[in-house]
């Protein structure tokens, strides 16, 4: 992929949109081999609101990735979700730029604090958020693959 990290474009989805990302996060549960999964129905509900939001970013007419956030406690705190860059586009920031957009508007709905969950496996994931900020905590939900919990004040 010869694809400069500029060629990105990262954009919040709209409810419009809620099918072409749905299909972007099955293909995430099933490269990830996701257990907890959401329906279509409970996506939509999760990431169209106010408080939330769900981006992708494109290279050129192709969808490379994405990212989500949700409210976890009104006002206070927001959960990171569903971060996933397609094979074939890693290695260019893509990644970092999403999780950039996702703190921001985090920042402006008026959160405090950011958490979220990965594996052991996803080291390079595990990697950028400690870059970002992160730092590990106890255990905050009942997802029965996570094994690194992290949040960051914002």
């Amino acid at each position: 992929m010869d694809r400069a990290v500029h060629d990105v474009r990262v954009e919040r989805a709209t409810l419009a949109q809620a099918d072409l990302a749905y299909a972007i996060v099955a293909e995430y549960y099933e490269a990830l081999r996701v257990v907890a999964r959401e329906t279509p129905d409970e996506f939509r509900k999760e990431y169209f609101g106010p408080a939330s939001g769900f981006w992708l970013a494109w290279v050129g007419s192709e969808i490379a990735a994405c990212i989500a956030l949700r409210e976890m406690n009104k006002d206070e705190a927001a959960e990171i979700k569903r971060m996933y860059v397609r094979e074939a586009y890693r290695g260019l920031g893509i990644a970092q730029r999403l999780l950039v957009e996702a703190e921001s508007f985090a920042r402006d709905v008026g959160y405090r604090r950011i958490f979220l969950d990965t594996t052991d496996e996803m080291r390079a994931a595990a990697r950028l958020y400690e870059r970002n900020g992160y730092q590990r905590c106890e255990q905050y939900n009942t997802n029965p693959q996570a094994t690194i919990f992290m949040n960051k004040q914002l």
